[in-house]
């Protein structure tokens, strides 16, 4: 049985199981699939990843504080996050994926990692 590229439809000359006829229509045609459909998308992911970024970098050690200023002169938007963890103590944690943050007193924030 002849098989074609799933990306450009040439003939396929290998093993038995590929689909691409090369690493760039492999690499062209995951790039279709997983692009952002709309700009909308594409802005909050953005916002995400950067609120991931900067948690990451200011929380290098696992756990640590920093204050609302510093968060906001580095571009951070608390309006973007992944979701919230309500502990038994009545704490509200916000997180971004594994990094997360809690407020503390005084426009401070606790920096917290989840292990994974």
């Amino acid at each position: 049985m002849n098989k074609t590229c799933l990306e450009c439809g040439e003939k396929i000359v290998g093993r038995e199981d590929k689909k691409f006829c090369s690493d760039g229509c492999r690499n062209a045609y995951n790039n279709k699939i997983n692009k952002d459909s709309t700009n909308f998308m594409r802005n909050i992911n953005n916002k995400l990843r950067k609120n991931y970024r900067i948690l990451s970098e200011l929380n290098v050690e696992g756990k640590s504080k920093t204050t609302r200023a510093k968060l906001l002169s580095k571009g951070f938007d608390f309006e973007f996050f992944t979701n919230i963890l309500q502990t038994k103590t009545g704490n509200t944690y916000y997180f971004l994926y594994d990094q997360g943050y809690l407020l503390l007193d005084n426009d401070f924030y606790m920096l917290v990692k989840k292990d994974i």
